[in-house]
């Protein structure tokens, strides 16, 4: 069985605070966020919980390097990823 990685993205609102993450499995993840029970500080104090980007990656390797690269992008290169995938920002959470 394959095991995917995904990187995501969480914005408190439509173009409020956003947070670049990795995961193994999103629909815990997600769960964390909303919960508040991701013991990040920055999504917690935020209330960043609503995902609005995600990709999959093949392996652990090619989702850090993804997730890393993101995490450098000017704040409108994620704006722009973010509307191209999500137009409406709607949560994504409840895909999975």
């Amino acid at each position: 069985m394959t095991k995917y990685y995904f990187v995501y993205i969480l914005a408190s609102k439509r173009n409020g605070t956003l947070y670049v993450g990795m995961t193994n499995d999103l629909k815990r993840r997600g769960r964390e966020h909303k919960s508040r029970k991701a013991l990040n500080f920055f999504t917690s104090r935020y209330k960043i919980e609503k995902l609005v980007y995600y990709e999959k990656c093949n392996n652990k390797k090619s989702a850090i390097k993804k997730e890393k690269q993101m995490k450098k992008w000017k704040r409108k290169w994620k704006l722009r990823i973010i509307e191209e995938f999500n137009l409406e920002w709607k949560d994504l959470y409840n895909n999975f």
